[in-house]
């Protein structure tokens, strides 16, 4: 069955109504009533076929994430520009991306590219991303100071509907998960306004409609590999915001940033405790700047699994859960061969 909608997409900072929005670079979501789920589309598990700006001879499809378990997200940090093989070969239902996106580094074209590579994918299924270093693009003394210019203006994420001031963090609702997506790079203490919306939004969190709560940040808070040791972006907001996370339950955190894979135990304040959340580095999605292979020995005890990898390895997971109390019913299955 066709569903021509007449819901008002947007897509970027551009905005177009009724059967028609701009061209497929950046990312996608559809403008709903106060009352209803901002994130999404008019209905769940549902394809829409559209067209896109002044060319309507190129037909689209979007496959809307189921309305409750099972869901599939793949999750893959630090693409660059670098082959999406591992995604294609999935049949994630929404992807989720910490940070690190275009890897542009002041270089503007690389954002088109980028933009170009990823429309195949993004057009299809909804993609949900957040910041990392390579996004910043600041350099004050250069006479750049506004940070994450191009990136919010090409990737504009709902914020908004989860009461944030920032398209750097936001939340959202999908399936039976409440997902969160932190900004490293922007203010975190806790006299931050990044600090004081994840406190709210983390009391608000209803666990008999999300029994599953997803993290991600672009840092990793835990990482026993030699690269990026010591950084504040992981430090310090691991020490302001860790006890928040485990006060809530929260299940898993997805980080970037070192550029391979590591799968941490339910840890708190460094120790095992099978209340805390579970910690993944995925950063190995292929940026240019190639894998980090150097571990810490011995292997912490808290480090259940860690390999440098590429990304057609190992950079995306399929997460399911039944609707079962905090740290039941998990199944996370590693998709690649």
């Amino acid at each position: 069955e066709r569903h021509e909608s007449q819901s008002a997409f947007y897509f970027g900072r551009a905005r177009a109504t009724g059967y028609t929005r701009p061209p497929p670079r950046e990312t996608l979501f559809i403008e709903r009533d106060a009352d209803e789920d901002a994130t999404a589309p008019e209905q769940p598990d549902t394809t829409y076929y559209y067209t896109c700006g002044l060319n309507t001879s190129t037909e689209y499809t979007l496959k809307t994430p189921p309305a409750q378990f099972a869901i599939k997200f793949a999750v893959s940090g630090d693409l660059g520009q670098t082959t999406l093989q591992h995604i294609r070969n999935s049949s994630y239902e929404v992807m989720l991306l910490p940070g690190d996106l275009s890897c542009a580094d002041f270089w503007q074209p690389r954002w088109d590219s980028f933009g170009r590579l990823v429309s195949p994918y993004l057009s299809r299924r909804p993609w949900m991303v957040t910041t990392g270093n390579h996004d910043v693009e600041s350099v004050p003394i250069f006479n750049i100071p506004t940070p994450f210019k191009a990136y919010n203006a090409r990737w504009h994420m709902p914020f908004e509907q989860s009461g944030s001031t920032s398209n750097e963090y936001y939340s959202f609702n999908v399936a039976g998960v409440h997902v969160i997506m932190l900004g490293s790079y922007t203010d975190f203490d806790q006299n931050s306004a990044q600090y004081k919306w994840l406190q709210g939004d983390l009391q608000a969190i209803d666990r008999t409609k999300t029994p599953w709560v997803f993290l991600l940040p672009h840092a990793p808070w835990y990482n026993s590999n030699l690269a990026h040791q010591g950084k504040s972006q992981s430090v310090d907001m691991k020490a302001d915001m860790e006890e928040l996370l485990n006060n809530s339950q929260v299940d898993v955190v997805f980080a970037g940033h070192v550029h391979a894979y590591e799968c941490f135990t339910r840890v708190y304040n460094g120790q095992a405790n099978n209340c805390a959340p579970m910690y993944i580095s995925i950063g190995d999605g292929g940026n240019r700047e190639g894998l980090a292979s150097k571990y810490m020995d011995p292997q912490p005890a808290t480090s259940l699994f860690r390999r440098q990898a590429s990304a057609m390895e190992s950079s995306k997971f399929s997460t399911e859960r039944a609707p079962s109390g905090h740290g039941t019913g998990t199944k996370m299955t590693n998709l690649s061969s």
